[in-house]
């Protein structure tokens, strides 16, 4: 018995042992493997920098990249169009090959560099010695669609645009000179080229289902024309008091920079233009365009698939533009109270629970759209709408009150502007700049028959504007005479100006009676 438990003692003192060894063993080798590590690791950082050393003896100059997009190829670069238009003139001097963009003077052209060129650049060093760098144009193709296609074509066989970029290189001992000193001056200096060669453009969006779906926005989500409208205020038929009030905004939003960062607000401003067609609302905004000396942006809702397109849209716009949604309550289903969807259900069915009316046989719903009111109300004021600054975002509409009313509450659309039908001072100003002429037999007359019957400016100009040679004033203002009464006349039997009858949409015109809106 006593030997049976000697043996049993024995054997567990045994495995106590070898459990220990084991333990100490695998310890010895955790260490060991650590202390190699440790030294891997400390010979790696020693021998990287003996290679950077090694290296810049070897190739002393360092390159800045500046690429035509940034942030993920959502937004276009503004440092790589000042580089570009700083490099302009070197270009144009030194470059064989070059690239030529239409400028603010039509008889000339903006130079640049073509893929594969370089230009050298001097830089005055505080020693008062000169400083040579170079700049190199670049381009890489679009990677590979997933369908497998060549670079540089996206799906359905369209080409998309290679990713440009500059690289500036420089010597490592010219490093704080470059960076510090060098590239916020050609920063400053390229603005200033721009605005000298600045051309106004009108902007159209791109149908969404044709943008490229390779790494973001490959190619740009608009296409422009130059914008050349003439309308200016100067020639822009409204009360001169109105007139001028509307300027006087104009000017306090396009000096307000400091202003809007005082308060906290982003640098933008809403316009409402509303009123019958044919009143200038589109003029307005051409004479905005010309007075302000920014570009359009006109967006067509119906082309834009999502909320998300409609963001995309927003980042691509520059700074100094005006971005506009004509006919905003014919263009998506964003009018009137919001629904819900049991609600729009049973529209569709041909009813309305409330008892309203059923839609018009001729409303279209579009079905490829998915934008909403509340993607809307984002863009508007949304965190995004911070993106940049100095925008004007205009609304037209002729049926104000079929708007949903959070999409026009102030600091969405600050400032309500009605385009009203003309009243005689707007005719007088017609009459001026049409017939040269100040006062004459018929204004009475016209005077009179204005205040009775509606005639939008477009009307009124028509018929003054001459159509022979035999025309002249006492012609052209009796033939407006002769409409404003036949106007009159159409009225009195419950007919439109056009001798026609009234629709649903007219007699809602006729009850819309709109006061124009100021700000606090």
């Amino acid at each position: 018995m006593e030997a049976t438990s000697s043996s049993s003692s024995l054997l567990n003192g045994l495995n106590s042992g070898v459990v220990l060894s084991l333990i100490a063993v695998l310890w010895t080798v955790v260490w060991q493997n650590l202390q190699r590590l440790q030294l891997q690791t400390l010979v790696g950082r020693h021998m990287n920098r003996h290679a950077r050393r090694l290296a810049a003896l070897v190739d002393p100059y360092l390159s800045v990249t500046i690429h035509e997009y940034e942030g993920g190829r959502m937004k276009r670069s503004a440092a790589y169009e000042e580089v570009k238009a700083y490099l302009s003139a070197s270009s144009a001097r030194d470059v064989r090959h070059l690239r030529a963009e239409g400028a603010k003077d039509a008889d000339k052209l903006v130079l640049s560099m073509v893929d594969g060129e370089e230009v050298s650049d001097v830089v005055a060093a505080d020693d008062s010695t000169d400083v040579t760098v170079w700049w190199c144009a670049y381009s890489t193709p679009p990677p590979r669609t997933d369908g497998g296609g060549y670079y540089g074509w996206g799906g359905g066989g369209r080409a998309q645009e290679n990713r440009r970029y500059y690289r500036l290189f420089f010597l490592d001992r010219h490093r704080e000179l470059v960076i510090n000193t060098y590239l916020p001056s050609i920063r400053r200096q390229g603005r200033a080229v721009m605005v000298q060669n600045r051309q106004r453009k009108l902007f159209t969006n791109i149908s969404t289902h044709n943008w490229s779906d390779v790494d973001g926005l490959v190619r740009s989500a608009w296409s422009h024309v130059v914008f050349e409208h003439p309308k200016t205020f100067d020639t822009l038929a409204m009360d001169p008091a109105k007139k001028k009030e509307i300027m006087d905004d104009l000017d306090m939003f396009k000096n307000g920079k400091d202003y809007y960062a005082r308060v906290g607000k982003a640098w933008k401003r809403g316009y409402l233009l509303h009123g019958p067609p044919g009143t200038g609302k589109s003029a307005m905004i051409a004479a905005m365009a010309n007075y302000l000396d920014y570009d359009i942006y006109d967006i067509e809702l119906t082309s834009v698939h999502s909320n998300t397109d409609l963001r995309k849209l927003f980042i691509e716009t520059t700074s100094k533009s005006i971005i506009v949604i004509e006919d905003i309550d014919c263009s998506l289903d964003l009018t009137g109270a919001r629904k819900k969807k049991k609600e729009a259900a049973d529209d569709d069915d041909g009813g309305s629970k409330d008892g309203g009316a059923p839609p018009k046989p001729d409303m279209k719903k579009d079905a490829s759209s998915k934008v909403t009111l509340s993607g809307l109300l984002n863009f508007i004021d949304g965190l995004w709408s911070a993106c940049g600054g100095e925008r004007l975002i205009v609304f037209t509409t002729n049926h104000v009150k079929k708007l949903d009313p959070a999409l026009i509450r102030r600091g969405r659309m600050d400032k309500h502007i009605e385009m009203s039908y003309c009243c005689f001072e707007a005719f007088k100003f017609l009459a001026k700049t049409y017939l040269d002429v100040d006062s004459h037999r018929l204004f009475a007359a016209v005077d009179e028959l204005l205040s009775e019957v509606d005639m939008t400016p477009a009307d009124v100009a028509e018929n003054l504007t001459p159509k022979s040679l035999d025309d002249n004033a006492d012609t052209c203002l009796a033939a407006l005479v002769k409409e404003l009464e036949k106007a009159k006349e159409n009225k009195s039997k419950g007919k439109n100006a056009h001798g026609e009858d009234k629709d649903e949409d007219e007699d809602e015109e006729d009850d819309d009676v709109e006061v124009v809106e100021k700000d606090k």
